[in-house]
């Protein structure tokens, strides 16, 4: 390879990752350093090819251990083994010995506390502090982050970011689901700028809880947000900050539910439907769907419309008005 090719700046660094990317150039596997401008040949790769984050400097990679390669100014790196970086560039790089789990080859971090029989499948990261309960599954591209703790039996699927929470056991946690994260509050300060609030608290997930595809639940600002045991949720649920559901809920597909609304037990949301912010709603309540509570329902039964009433009454209203196009027009504008 030339020197312009080694010197080549390297544009395609991933976001939240990673510590080093393959690339087969001829019969030879290169591997790029995390944020320098040198190629280095991989002498003992073996081909490999997952991926790394850098969270907090203690991760530890899957790969082997790679062999240094001067810079050009013959400067090396003896702590990484990766040459010096250019004017300009961080080192973020913090590895000791790395290594991978021997059941799925996934990336962890030394202070995680993980049972000998959870899986972590190759591309998914269990960072500092992190609990896996006994024949937990991480699937592959997850991550789950400091102080994560999952329980016993649960499964969870691909691409799935766990922060500030906590998961029960027996779950199963479709891919995409996204939870922790912070919620959506803000507020206008006196210049008329929306300035973030903090969201400083945790989500909490009970036993039992099966969450769909690309579900997000937030974490709390002012009391945790708390998912009960038994729920059913289904794919592309929003449950916004501070939300407390209780056992055995079901929510349908694309349901939204504002911040710090409170659900009682068995209570079932249709598709499409939503429930404003700061709502109580009492056990045993089954919502229409594309229907919106707005205030507090206090006695169980079905409700449906915008705003959500009692099923009867919605009924009727229906009826009354079909009724009313029916009539026979007294007048229109072109008589007048």
């Amino acid at each position: 390879m030339t020197g312009t090719m080694r010197d080549a700046s390297l544009h395609f660094i991933r976001r939240y990752h990673s510590s080093t990317a393959i690339t087969g150039i001829g019969h030879k596997l290169y591997t790029y350093r995390f944020r320098t401008r040198n190629l280095l040949p991989s002498e003992s790769w073996q081909g490999r090819g997952n991926q790394g984050h850098n969270y907090n400097g203690n991760l530890r990679c899957s790969a082997r251990p790679f062999s240094g390669r001067p810079a050009d100014d013959g400067s090396t790196n003896s702590r990484t083994g990766a040459a010096s970086l250019s004017d300009g560039c961080v080192d973020g790089m913090d590895f000791a010995e790395p290594k991978r789990w021997s059941r799925g080859g996934g990336l962890f971090d030394v202070s995680a506390h993980i049972d000998p029989t959870a899986i972590i499948e190759s591309g998914a990261v269990v960072q500092a502090h992190a609990k896996l309960g006994p024949n937990a599954h991480v699937g592959s591209g997850s991550v789950v982050g400091p102080s994560v703790s999952i329980g016993s039996s649960t499964r969870i699927g691909y691409n799935v970011s766990l922060q500030n929470c906590s998961i029960g056991d027996f779950c199963i946690i479709h891919n995409g689901v996204c939870i922790g994260q912070d919620g959506f509050g803000h507020f206008v300060d006196e210049q008329g700028i929306v300035v973030k609030k903090p969201q400083l608290l945790y989500a909490k997930i009970g036993n039992h809880v099966e969450l769909g595809a690309n579900a997000c639940i937030d974490r709390g600002s002012w009391r945790d947000t708390e998912v009960g045991d038994h729920p059913k949720i289904d794919n592309l649920v929003q449950i916004g900050h501070n939300v407390v559901i209780g056992r055995c809920c079901m929510l349908c597909g694309q349901v939204g539910v504002a911040g710090s609304v409170t659900m009682g037990d068995y209570v079932v949301l249709g598709g499409k439907s939503g429930v404003t912010d700061h709502v109580s709603i009492v056990s045993k309540v089954r919502l229409a769907a594309k229907s919106c509570v707005t205030r507090n329902i206090v006695e169980p039964g079905d409700y449906a419309g915008f705003p959500a009433v009692p099923i009867r009454e919605w009924r009727k209203s229906i009826i009354a008005l079909r009724k009313i196009e029916r009539e026979p027009k007294l007048w229109s504008h072109d008589d007048s």
